[in-house]
């Protein structure tokens, strides 16, 4: 396919749909207040794991959560732009701090869970009392993750995630160029990861925004940003259509080579001397 040298990275909340999905769940559920009142006294992810604890013993179901994650916002520029990648051969993969539940219900409803090859996020699953249960990506009460960057949250790194993804493509045939996007904090450290070749695509005013104006000279990547569904539909396939550009050139230039060694030798003039041992030796064709 034309794009599959290409691997597209997606923040889930505020990237992907319009709003944080813990938030809305939170807020659509009628459970605002009790959260702002644990806020203080918990990590993240266990105020979520609690949260649906206690909307579970107010008789609200699995069903119910589901039903409010349906209708979380979403672009629809944005979900033809998945498809499209998708459809090009872009590999595209998810990298977030909300949870597999949440990602799952709401990409399903749109009919995008098979465009995405990976997602790395919390593990969110129903139990067998039909309650969400929520749980860090890293388990930080047994160990660190290792990253001591500032803007990383103890439950995930996602930079280290990026090296291992990185990790993988580098054991392919084919060099992989990195388009990332994403709106938050946590989206520095994967986007310091980057390399010089590949792309990221903060969100004009958010947090990720913010740190990387400030912090330039740390990013090898080149910056493209957007702000709305339509930019980033329109800056992605602008960088999509970029980036197979170069690779055919590059590709047609290897192939140029290999031509002129062929015509070498197809045009290399025969000796004089009749015994075979005067042939000259045969030159390697290149691959």
């Amino acid at each position: 396919m034309a794009a599959a040298g290409i691997v597209v990275i997606f923040d889930f909340d505020k990237t992907i749909i319009d709003c944080d999905s813990d938030n809305w769940v939170v807020d659509e559920l009628g459970a605002t207040e009790l959260f702002n009142q644990l806020l203080p006294t918990m990590p993240w992810n266990s105020l979520m794991d609690r949260m649906m604890k206690e909307l579970h013993s107010q008789g609200i179901r699995i069903e119910d959560i589901a039903t409010v994650l349906k209708r979380s916002p979403i672009h629809p520029r944005i979900i033809e732009a998945i498809k499209s990648a998708h459809a090009l051969g872009c590999d595209l993969k998810i990298v977030s701090d909300a949870n597999t539940f949440f990602i799952e219900t709401i990409l399903e409803h749109h009919g995008l869970k098979e465009c995405f090859s990976e997602i790395n996020t919390n593990p969110g699953f129903v139990d067998e009392q039909g309650r969400l249960r929520i749980f860090p990506h890293d388990d930080f009460t047994k160990s660190s993750h290792g990253c001591q960057h500032s803007s990383c949250p103890p439950n995930m790194c996602k930079g280290i995630v990026i090296e291992r993804i990185q990790a993988s493509l580098s054991m392919e045939d084919q060099k992989k160029t990195i388009i990332y996007l994403g709106d938050g904090l946590g989206d520095f450290c994967p986007t310091l990861k980057l390399g010089d070749g590949d792309y990221v695509m903060p969100r004009k005013g958010f947090p990720v925004w913010d740190l990387i104006c400030n912090n330039r000279k740390l990013v090898n990547a080149e910056i493209c940003e957007w702000s709305d569904g339509e930019e980033f539909e329109n800056v992605l396939f602008h960088l999509i259509s970029r980036i197979i550009s170069i690779d055919r050139n590059n590709t047609s230039a290897k192939m140029g080579q290999l031509y002129s060694v062929d015509c070498k030798l197809e045009t290399m003039p025969l000796p004089v001397a009749t015994g075979h041992e005067a042939f000259p030796q045969a030159l390697p064709v290149l691959h």
